[in-house]
C-alpha cells in the first residue's frame, strides 16, 4: 500500500472493468477510499472483495450515468458511505456503432452522447459542490485521442470525446481559484473489453492495431490509470484544464 491518496474518498466510474477497473485497484493501493459506480454488478462486487482482499477500502455502487437521478444517488451514498468526496474519475463511456456521418442512426447518436458527454457532465455537476464543501480536490473525464483528431466511421464518438475536453476546460475556468483541478485524458489505443469488441477478437485486427502504433504496442489499461493517479494527486498541483494524452505516439504523426 502506497499513499498518493491516502484516506482521498475518490468516485470511479465505469469502474468495474477495464481502464475504470485499473484505475480502482490503483487507487486502493494509493490510499483511497474508493467508490466503484458502474452498471454490472457483478464485476463490480468482484473488484471489491479483490480490493478487500489486500486491505484496500472500496465500496460499490449501481449507477448509470445518464440517469441523473443515478448519479444524485451515487454522490450521496458516496458521502453517506465516506463523510465526503474528494476526487472523481468520471471514466464510464461506450463506443457505439460504426457508421459514417449519414449512416449513424439517432438511437446511436443519443446513446453515445448521453453516455460520454451528459453522463461526464451530470457527474461533475453533483460532484463539484461536494468537492468544494471538502476544500477542493480534484476531477479527471476520461476523452480519448477521438477527443483531438477525427475518425472515419465514430461521428458520435468522436463528438462526444471533443465535447469532453471542452466541457473539461470550460469546468477547470470556473473552478481554478476554488483548489479544484479539473482535467482531462486522452487514451489512445488500449488492450480493455472495448478493443475486444472493435475487433472481435480477430488476431489480424488485433495485429493491424499494434501495427499501427509508434510505440509498436497497445497500451495497457494500467498505464492509463497511473495518469489518472497523477491527475489526481499532489504531484500534477499546478496542472488544470490539460487534455493529458496516453497513446504510446499515436497523434504526434
Amino acid at each position: 500500500m502506497n499513499s498518493k491518496l491516502k484516506n482521498k474518498v475518490v468516485i470511479i466510474s465505469g469502474g468495474a472493468s477495464g481502464i475504470g477497473a485499473a484505475a480502482s485497484l490503483l487507487f486502493a493501493k494509493e490510499g483511497a477510499l474508493v467508490v466503484i459506480a458502474d452498471l454490472q454488478v457483478s464485476l463490480g462486487e468482484e473488484l471489491v472483495k479483490k480490493i478487500q482482499s489486500f486491505d484496500g477500502k472500496a465500496y460499490f455502487i449501481k449507477c448509470d450515468v445518464t440517469s441523473e437521478t443515478d448519479i444524485q444517488n451515487m454522490v450521496l451514498k458516496t458521502i453517506e458511505k465516506y463523510g465526503g468526496l474528494d476526487c472523481a474519475f468520471n471514466n464510464a463511456g461506450i463506443e457505439g456503432e460504426s457508421a459514417d456521418t449519414v449512416q449513424c442512426t439517432l438511437a446511436n447518436w443519443d446513446s453515445v452522447i448521453n453516455t460520454n458527454l451528459k453522463g461526464i457532465w451530470l457527474c461533475m455537476k453533483y460532484q463539484i459542490p461536494e468537492i468544494l464543501k471538502a476544500g477542493g480536490g480534484n476531477i479527471v473525464n476520461c476523452s480519448s485521442i477521438a477527443g483531438l483528431v477525427g475518425f472515419e466511421g465514430s461521428p458520435a464518438y468522436t463528438a462526444s470525446k471533443h465535447g469532453v475536453i471542452g466541457l473539461t476546460k470550460a469546468a477547470a475556468l470556473e473552478y481554478a481559484r476554488n483548489n479544484l483541478r479539473i482535467n482531462a485524458i486522452c487514451p489512445g489505443v488500449i488492450e480493455t473489453p472495448m478493443i475486444e469488441r472493435f475487433t472481435h477478437g480477430d488476431e489480424e485486427k488485433m495485429n493491424a492495431l499494434r501495427g499501427s502504433e509508434p510505440i509498436g504496442r497497445l497500451g495497457r489499461a494500467e498505464e492509463v490509470a497511473r495518469a489518472a493517479l497523477w491527475l489526481c494527486s499532489d504531484d500534477s498541483s499546478f496542472v488544470t484544464g490539460h487534455p493529458l494524452v496516453i497513446d504510446g505516439g499515436w497523434i504526434a504523426r
